[in-house]
């Protein structure tokens, strides 16, 4: 297995419809961090075999190709397997694969993917992976296996979750209460999958916000999740990158702390515990500090 290649940024994911040359032109031309060409359920049946020519000609004409991801059918789909014949010589950046119910599901993955990128002259590898890990009951049991050993995890570099799929698996009408708020089995999945993806060593990625006017709304929620630890966010409507990006971009004065964070511990060689700005910090202070910095480009 070839060296896995540099990580894109991966604030902001924006979804578009396979079949939709307008709108993928759109999603490329953002600011999106990643553009997130969509062959599921944006895309109806009998509309599949256009939309795979069609985001794989938009990739193959692109000079951008690594953060052109795309959202493949679930992998126990035969369309999975078409979706990947079409779209791999295309050399995109990584695929998202939806309704995965554990590693077992990216070790099938990465076996697919080995074979078409040797069929086709891809360094062994090169096809990154992040994955919906929410979207049925039995994945909501599976959310740990992801930081196992297992062929392919070196491809899974997400992890994210969602709440519309995993409704309709278990017969509900509502996922969230009128005030906007997520019933608790949502909230549990959003936790799950934050959990998994730590110990997996790879990124969270919050769900979507249906409501794409409400950029203030948006950003507020990205920012929360941000804080709890998530690393992007998924949307569906390219007003709502720049709220995104925004959100989860560490501004000047969190920088500066950090800085200083690292500054007092390196200062104080060996101390379990140091002194700043009136604050006592422990090692759990100055990991946050050096990932923080690690995100924003610096050592």
């Amino acid at each position: 297995m070839a060296d896995t290649p540099a990580l894109p940024r991966m604030r902001s994911w924006l979804f578009a419809p396979g079949d939709s040359e307008k709108k993928m032109g759109k999603a490329e031309a953002s600011a999106a961090d990643i553009a997130l060409f969509d062959l599921e359920d944006s895309v109806s049946p009998e509309n599949k075999p256009a939309a795979r020519l069609m985001v794989s000609e938009q990739i193959a004409a692109s000079k951008s190709r690594a953060r052109l991801w795309v959202r493949i059918n679930p992998i126990t789909t035969a369309d999975c397997i078409a979706d990947l014949a079409a779209i791999i010589p295309a050399r995109p950046g990584g695929v998202f694969l939806p309704k995965a119910e554990g590693a077992a599901d990216i070790t099938q993955l990465h076996h697919y993917l080995t074979a078409l990128e040797a069929a086709n002259g891809i360094p062994l590898g090169r096809t990154l992976v992040a994955a919906l890990v929410t979207e049925t009951a039995a994945a909501m049991f599976r959310t740990g296996e992801y930081a196992g050993d297992y062929l392919g995890r070196e491809r899974l570099v997400a992890m994210s979750w969602g709440a519309e799929d995993l409704s309709a698996s278990l017969g509900a009408s509502q996922q969230r209460g009128a005030d906007g708020v997520y019933a608790h089995t949502y909230e549990m999945a959003r936790s799950l999958c934050l959990i998994g993806a730590s110990a997996a060593g790879v990124a969270a990625i919050e769900t979507v916000q249906p409501e794409f006017r409400d950029l203030e709304a948006l950003e507020k929620r990205a920012r929360g999740v941000r804080a709890a630890g998530f690393r992007g966010m998924l949307a569906i409507h390219p007003a709502q990158v720049d709220p995104i990006n925004a959100a989860f971009t560490p501004n000047a004065e969190e920088l500066a702390h950090a800085r200083a964070v690292v500054q007092a511990f390196a200062d104080h060689p060996g101390a379990g515990v140091v002194a700043l700005d009136g604050a006592m910090l422990d090692r759990p202070h100055l990991v946050l500090a050096q990932r923080l910095l690690a995100e924003a480009g610096e050592k």
